[in-house]
């Protein structure tokens, strides 16, 4: 019966391991100054010895690249700031969880760790390419918001703050 009990244990153990690793899909809603707007697709994360990759499935977004990056607060409502309506403001800053407070390239270890890769759209509106953030697992980010930017980043504080990605175009919470 112990040995049953063992093997029944273990199997679960293992089950559980499986679940942790599996893909979370990130719905992705055009960010407006009412709120989450128009369903553009969705984004799916999955951890890997190299870091979490995010495959996007997005259609309908201005085409060339864009700055990308997890946010700290798992919310994509307008915010108002200085009496006007900020488009997914209550996302808050990018994820910041060592308090650099310094943008920087996925790679670096001296800057926010929610900043990603630039996301490359077509000239069809859709991207698709993945991107891999090597320094976050996906139970770090999970709760958390994931953002599209109107602009590229050149992922550095100049000469424009937060690499000059501009206004929130995109924003989806990343499912716990």
């Amino acid at each position: 019966m112990k040995r049953h009990l063992k093997i029944i244990l273990l199997a679960g153990a293992f089950g559980l391991a499986a679940a942790a690793r599996a893909d979370v899909t990130v719905p992705m809603h055009l960010a407006t100054d009412q709120g989450p707007g128009k369903d553009i697709g969705s984004v799916s994360l999955a951890d890997s010895k190299y870091g979490l990759v995010l495959t996007p499935d997005l259609k309908g977004l201005p085409p060339g690249v864009h700055g990308f990056h997890v946010h700290e607060n798992g919310s994509c409502d307008a915010k108002q700031q200085d009496g006007k309506a900020v488009p997914a403001g209550g996302a808050g800053g990018h994820y910041d969880p060592d308090g650099t407070k310094k943008h920087g390239a996925p790679w670096d270890d001296g800057g926010h760790r929610g900043d990603l890769p630039a996301l490359y759209v077509g000239a069809d509106g859709a991207a698709g390419t993945p991107v891999l953030a090597p320094r976050l697992k996906l139970s770090e980010v999970q709760g958390r918001a994931l953002m599209v930017h109107a602009g590229g980043d050149n992922h550095s504080d100049h000469p424009k703050p937060l690499g000059g990605g501009a206004g929130r175009i995109a924003c989806g919470v990343i499912p716990k």
